[in-house]
């Protein structure tokens, strides 16, 4: 079985700041790590490969050269090999050029099961993963908290939906975006870590995908961040000194009845 897991690089600091001009975030010396959500993807990836005979699994992302950092992390934990899709021209996708690109990639290979997180945390919009789905024109199977049997056609699944789950079977190849509630990813081991340490990942530039570049990076995204504003916070507070107990006491006391607190 092929599988292909989708994996981003996101900020792992709340330290981020945007581009006012062109409305995208600037990543460029910020600590990142691999999308915590995408972990699941991973994870279910892994467990399958444990169940399933001559299982492989590829971990493809896009994103600059320092994405390198969130494939070999994604085989530590289990994956077989990474892909990095990185040129100048994807800067500044939004979720639709993102998906297109990633699409342009996976169009011709032969993957049985492609997994993606819930969705990206410096995003939250949980649309790269359908979309890639979509452009495929393949089955896709969203929110899925269990995966309940897999032939060699066929997957089963539980997916959640409002008030409860569902159970739905489709045809593979499918792509499938999972919940947090599907597992609990492991922590990387020794050897998987030294793998992953030594792990050449494979690069892909726009040379290789030949895609017009009307659809990539900010030419090919339709959305755009047309304005950008930073919350202003304003703290009203009086400072009192007080050098007893009592006289604390009193100010606290007389404060909340000013405020209508206590009477």
């Amino acid at each position: 079985m092929e599988i292909c897991v989708l994996v981003k690089q996101v900020p792992s600091t709340d330290k981020v700041q945007i581009d006012e001009e062109t409305g995208t975030m600037i990543r460029s010396e910020l600590e990142s790590e691999l999308n915590p959500l995408d972990m699941y993807a991973v994870e279910e990836a892994v467990r399958i490969k444990e169940n399933t005979p001559q299982t492989k699994i590829t971990v493809v992302t896009m994103g600059p050269s320092s994405a390198e950092y969130a494939l070999k992390e994604a085989i530590s934990m289990g994956c077989d090999e990474g892909v990095l899709l990185t040129d100048r021209k994807f800067a500044g996708a939004d979720t639709l050029a993102t998906a297109y690109t990633l699409s342009q990639y996976l169009k011709d290979k032969h993957y049985d099961i492609i997994f993606a997180g819930e969705r990206a945390t410096d995003g939250e919009t949980g649309q790269v993963g359908p979309s890639v789905g979509t452009q495929l024109d393949i089955p896709i199977l969203t929110y899925v908290n269990k995966i309940i049997n897999i032939t060699n056609d066929t997957i089963t699944v539980q997916r959640a939906i409002e008030g409860g789950n569902e159970i739905i079977q489709t045809q593979l190849p499918a792509l499938i975006t999972v919940v947090k509630e599907i597992n609990e990813p492991r922590l990387p081991n020794l050897e998987n870590k030294l793998k992953a340490k030594k792990s050449i990942i494979k690069i892909v530039s726009n040379q290789e995908l030949k895609i017009e570049e009307e659809k990539l990076g900010l030419k090919g995204s339709p959305t755009r961040v047309v304005k950008v504003f930073y919350p202003k916070i304003s703290r009203n507070g009086e400072k009192v000194v007080v050098k007893t107990p009592q006289e604390a006491l009193e100010k606290i006391t007389s404060f909340l009845k000013e405020k209508g607190v206590i009477s």
